[in-house]
């Protein structure tokens, strides 16, 4: 079983600048997901799009519902979900045509992870871009 946290993939995917949908990002700057795409956006230069139920505008970025909802290319899809809904999501990324998934630390699903990497998918799971960009300072 792949750990799904190849060096390369992480480095191209953190220093590469793209659009990174996050899902589960809402206006509560008590969870991860409101710091980590703080990071992304600001230190990183990633565009981010906040992805969750209530739709909210985040870091300026306009919010989602859905992924579906998502106009426009998305190249990575940050996911801050329970692992139990971590499948759902991967299987959206791959309908939407993401380039890939990375699943937030303590986020495992390696059947999901594998249906990525069948699609074409980069997949990073179990780690936190924050954490990994500071490894590659």
């Amino acid at each position: 079983m792949r750990d799904h946290q190849d060096p390369e993939v992480i480095r191209r995917l953190l220093r590469t600048p793209g659009r990174w949908a996050v899902v589960g990002l809402s206006t509560n700057r008590a969870r991860a997901a409101h710091g980590v795409a703080a990071v992304l956006q600001r230190d990183l230069g990633m565009s981010i799009v906040p992805v969750h139920p209530s739709a909210p505008t985040v870091h300026g970025a306009a919010g989602f519902a859905r992924l579906a909802d998502v106009p426009g290319p998305v190249d990575v899809v940050d996911v801050f979900v329970n692992s139990t809904r971590a499948g759902a999501v991967v299987d959206d990324a791959i309908a939407i045509g993401a380039r890939a998934v990375w699943l937030q630390l303590g986020v495992v699903d390696h059947a999901a992870a594998e249906r990525a990497i069948s699609a074409g998918l980069d997949v990073v799971m179990d780690t936190c871009p924050v954490i990994e960009a500071r490894r590659l300072h």
